[in-house]
């Protein structure tokens, strides 16, 4: 399906989408007759009153009126949540359905499932025209069956999702697993072998031992820390190893 945009003159957005907002949900309405949504998008920028939608839906394509930060006049209920924060689409050939009639609701579920996918929201913010002011709209998808049309968005939110899985190879998914388990080793080892920043970080059996190499200076650290003291900078096992040393050191001295 194609999306054309036939963007209303900007001097008419005072009566046709006067206000800035962020939108928080799809209106789906039917247009009550039998033109095409070229034909429905330019009469309504043709005329003066404060009736407008975002979008008109044919067999064809989707024809985008508005911007979508822009309110629209179309549910009826004033400035109340319909207008101020819907994105209104128009069925069009509703007045005498057909094929033409199922291939615009087709279409208006495909671009319903991609704005839900857009701002990341899911069929429940998937409204009708008669949820704001009571009216019998959208008339021919609710002879058809509401929930029949909330069906046909899902399946096309689904189908939308699943593009985005990547196809992975059996050689790609050995790899992504092994360096899953090497990050989990990595992160084991981490936990199991802390660096000493300051000798009171190191466990008290071996202080003695790191103090006398700072003292002959085997073991330089890196620089001063917090009150002059001299940081480390030593892994445990490096530590160990240097504990090691010295006291083998030691025992020569004896």
């Amino acid at each position: 399906m194609r999306i054309v945009e036939k963007s209303c003159p900007q001097e008419k957005y005072s009566a046709k989408c006067p206000y800035t907002r962020t939108p928080r949900f799809v209106v789906v309405h039917n247009t009550g007759n039998d033109a095409p949504a070229e034909n429905e998008a330019a009469y309504m920028q043709r005329r003066e009153e404060e009736v407008s939608f975002h979008f008109a839906v044919d067999e064809d394509k989707a024809v985008q009126c508005l911007p979508l930060d822009r309110n629209a006049w179309a549910s009826g209920d004033g400035r109340g949540p319909g207008n101020m924060y819907g994105i209104h689409v128009e069925i069009c050939r509703s007045l005498s359905g057909g094929e033409r009639f199922t291939k615009a609701e087709q279409n208006a579920a495909r671009l319903t499932a991609g704005l839900l996918k857009r701002y990341g929201w899911g069929p429940g913010q998937v409204k009708k025209h008669q949820d704001f002011d009571g009216k019998y709209c959208p008339h021919r998808t609710l002879d058809l069956g509401w929930q029949r049309f909330l069906n046909l968005v899902k399946a096309e939110l689904e189908r939308l999702n699943k593009k985005e899985e990547p196809k992975l190879t059996e050689a790609q998914v050995k790899e992504i697993a092994r360096k899953e388990a090497q990050a989990v080793f990595a992160g084991e080892f981490a936990r199991r072998n802390p660096t000493y920043d300051t000798l009171e970080q190191a466990p008290e059996y071996w202080r003695e031992e790191i103090r006398l190499l700072l003292d002959q200076g085997v073991l330089k650290g890196s620089g001063k820390g917090a009150g002059g003291a001299v940081r480390l900078d030593l892994t445990r096992s490096e530590a160990k190893a240097a504990v090691l040393v010295a006291r083998a050191l030691k025992s020569r001295e004896t």
